[in-house]
């Protein structure tokens, strides 16, 4: 079988979760995608695949971006971070320890949206108030918890006097 519209593979190097990868993707292949077929890199979940839901959020070079809509060769050579990479030695980081007690994860398909954006803040914004917690976590959709547990959790960590080591 002929790929779709002759387009053949293509290498891609990236560095995923302080690791360096060497995948090969046909170029229509989206981020998400070459995540989770490639690299069995599964939690990045994926939603609507219009970049709407947001449940497929990654960190790319350390930004967050809608994975289903970044192609994977749009990634060559970028530094990606998807949820795989906040636990360490098996143990789930501060964050997601919060996420767990605060009952933000309740069904947990758009949990690691939420893990990456918040990452992403607290790094920028070690000790960011409700209000700018608020405004990150718009950015995605939850169908279960109304919002409130997630920005708790969040907020829950989001403290100066805190060791920030969960914030790899």
């Amino acid at each position: 079988m002929n790929p779709p519209g002759g387009q053949h593979p293509m290498p891609v190097k990236l560095t995923v979760n302080g690791q360096p990868e060497l995948i090969s993707v046909e170029p229509w292949r989206s981020l998400a995608d070459a995540l989770r077929r490639e690299l069995l890199l599964t939690g990045t979940t994926v939603g609507c695949e219009q970049g709407t839901c947001g449940t497929c959020t990654v960190l790319l070079d350390g930004n967050p971006v809608r994975s289903c809509l970044v192609l994977a060769v749009q990634a060559d050579g970028a530094a990606v971070e998807s949820v795989e990479s906040l636990e360490a030695d098996g143990k789930l980081n501060a964050l997601q320890e919060a996420f767990r007690e605060k009952g933000a994860l309740q069904c947990g398909f758009c949990t690691p949206g939420f893990l990456m954006l918040a990452t992403e803040l607290l790094r920028r914004v070690p000790d960011a108030g409700r209000p700018q917690i608020t405004r990150c976590v718009a950015a995605n959709l939850c169908r279960c918890t109304g919002y409130a547990p997630i920005i708790d959790a969040i907020e829950s960590v989001a403290r100066p006097e805190q060791e920030q080591s969960w914030a790899r």
